[in-house]
């Protein structure tokens, strides 16, 4: 039954790869239906490629299914796992496709299996019109591909009455530049009005060709003292020439990124449009990625917001928080890893609460975002000075797969609690410094928490204190009053005339000296953004803070794994049901998709 598969996903772009799963205590079942009679390969990939990979290869050949587990070695050659880990159910071929259904514990104890966790998995597909035992392993062609998912987290699928009204916000043909990064920003007015709805699932509204270059997509709050005017044309962000009515937007109520479906919130919570608290002028800012610099693009994506009259209980709200975006992040190049930790204080979150909500808030959903550097991040939450488990984390983080993961249990912040964002980065293929800012080439280290009841915070950030940096690197003055961007160094000669920037790529950075800047960074004080709406800020604004005390790395729990010899004691092993359905029987049914 389907039911047994809660989720799917089509692999590939001409529908002929389907991958239905869904959890079953400590294992993952998997179905793939698939248009072929030849064999069909599964796998879970690092790298979204074929090194290193754990393979599951199956089919029917001549009424007789096999299911065979194997692994590829990091030059890509397939072999026979010694440890079978996949579990046959039910095989069928019809006249057009092929049915698969198996089973694997999440964590089995073989080191040629990866295990499954609440990360992104990079799933890697393949088949061929012909089975394994016609010619040995046939070459798969072009049937093949790879599509990041989150098996064990995957976006609701919840069912929502078709007839609920909904409104776009959507770009009018755009022109993309030929540069590799661009943000667009366009003002939009909420058509809802003077009666209290609530937003209960954004879509996204992709340009069809354009899902590689829309990046992401944020939605910010403006203020409501505009008028009609500010909605007459768009205008690239963060520019000289951007209209004043642009900075007015800093709360973001919204956030899409690259790979994400749409988000539907949990049924006692929504986002609320329609009264005097609530957006009347929005900002949608969308981020361009065009690295190839293609010229002649237009773009009109955009976002779909499905409403209801029938209220919900809680109004959402978003904090940002994590690292303030800016050059004060810095990574060296060479590094094969990079730590950097973006502080939501226990003084912002103390001050924030305390006045706002002392009971605490309820974080139900997070989405962490970082760029093409990022490989790990996660989300740590300190109560009362003791480390709680992770509010939310991404150990296989895919830069072009970022969407907003629910908590399995709602998490409480309460006043004096402290979040920290902890991105790890490798930039063994650089040679320059990476600066934190807008550029895809740049970094981010942020965190989207969507929580519940909605109060006067928007951003719980912080920056790091430049000036110990420089003196990493033997900075002993800048030129004040500073009256340039980046700043200029004074002394001593081998940087004088330089502005920081260039400073940090003179210096010849080492692998072992990235380490011990790496390890300074951590320690050094912080300057703390806690802001509210309509760019008013708590007092804790631009005071400095010191970093908690806590364990570096984080201690990951210990996994409880599996091996294959226990399976015959679980309670979930089914009959195999082997279906061969001649063409002749099965010629008017159709396909199994």
């Amino acid at each position: 039954a389907l039911r047994s598969y809660p989720h799917s996903a089509v692999l590939d772009g001409a529908g002929a790869y389907r991958l239905r799963w869904g959890r079953r205590g400590s294992a993952l079942a998997l179905r793939l239906e698939v248009r072929t009679r030849g064999y069909v390969g599964f796998g879970l990939s690092a790298s979204g490629g074929m090194a290193s990979a754990d393979i599951v290869v199956g089919g029917v050949e001549r009424g007789q299914p096999y299911l065979q587990d194997y692994f590829t070695d990091e030059n890509r050659v397939l072999k026979k796992d010694p440890q079978q880990d996949y579990h046959l159910e039910y095989a069928m071929e019809n006249s057009t496709h092929t049915i698969l259904a198996f089973s694997r514990e999440l964590h089995t104890c073989d080191t040629n299996d990866k295990s499954i966790t609440e990360s992104t998995v990079r799933v890697i597909w393949a088949y061929h019109h012909k089975d394994m035992g016609e010619a040995g392993q046939n070459y798969h062609g072009s049937y093949r591909g790879t599509k990041s998912l989150r098996l064990l987290n995957p976006e609701r699928e919840e069912v929502l009455s078709a007839s609920l009204p909904y409104f776009d916000l959507t770009n009018k043909d755009v022109p993309v530049p030929d540069k590799d990064t661009t943000y667009w920003c366009q003002m939009f007015k909420i058509p809802v009005q003077h009666e209290k709805h609530h937003v209960t699932k954004v879509e996204p509204l992709i340009q069809k060709g354009h899902e590689n270059l829309v990046h992401h997509i944020l939605l910010y709050q403006c203020s409501s003292n505009l008028n009609d005017s500010v909605l007459d044309y768009g205008h690239e962000c963060y520019h000289p020439n951007m209209p004043d009515s642009f900075l007015t937007c800093e709360t973001v109520i919204f956030a899409w990124a690259i790979g994400g479906e749409g988000f539907t919130y949990p049924p006692h919570v929504g986002l609320s449009i329609g009264t005097a608290a609530d957006p009347l002028f929005v900002l949608m800012e969308v981020h361009y990625d065009n690295p190839s610099y293609t010229e002649g693009l237009t773009d009109s994506s955009g976002l779909r917001l499905i409403y209801t009259p029938v209220l919900r209980k809680y109004d959402a709200g978003v904090i940002e928080a994590g690292l303030w975006v800016s050059l004060f992040h810095n990574i060296p190049p060479g590094m094969p890893e990079f730590v950097s930790e973006g502080h939501c204080t226990l003084e912002c979150l103390e001050e924030a609460l305390g006045a706002e909500r002392p009971a605490g808030i309820q974080v139900f959903a997070v989405l962490l975002h970082a760029h093409l550097a990022g490989r790990a991040i996660r989300m740590r939450h300190f109560h009362n000075g003791e480390e709680q488990k992770l509010l939310a984390y991404d150990d296989e983080f895919d830069f072009n797969f970022q969407e907003f993961q629910y908590l399995k249990e709602e998490r409480t912040i309460l006043p004096g609690d402290n979040l920290i964002t902890e991105c790890h980065y490798s930039t063994v293929d650089r040679i320059r410094m990476t600066w934190g800012g807008l550029s895809t080439r740049n970094e981010m280290c942020l965190s989207y928490l969507l929580y519940y009841p909605r109060i006067n915070l928007t951003r719980c950030a912080s920056i790091p204190d430049i000036m110990e940096q420089l003196q990493f690197i033997g900075v002993k003055e800048i030129y004040r009053p500073v009256r340039t961007w980046p700043f200029i160094i004074k002394s001593p000669k081998q940087y004088k005339n330089l502005s920081f920037m260039d400073a940090m790529n003179k210096f010849k950075w080492s692998r072992s000296e990235g380490l011990s800047y790496n390890q300074l960074v951590l320690k050094l004080p912080v300057n703390v953004r806690c802001s509210k709406t309509d760019n008013a800020e708590w007092s804790i604004q631009g005071m400095t803070a010191l970093p908690p005390e806590i364990v570096r790395p984080y201690k990951t729990e210990p996994v409880i794994c599996s091996s294959s010899s226990c399976l015959s004691c679980s309670l979930f092993l089914t009959l195999l049901f082997i279906v061969h359905i001649t063409a002749s029987t099965i010629g008017n049914t159709g396909p199994f998709v």
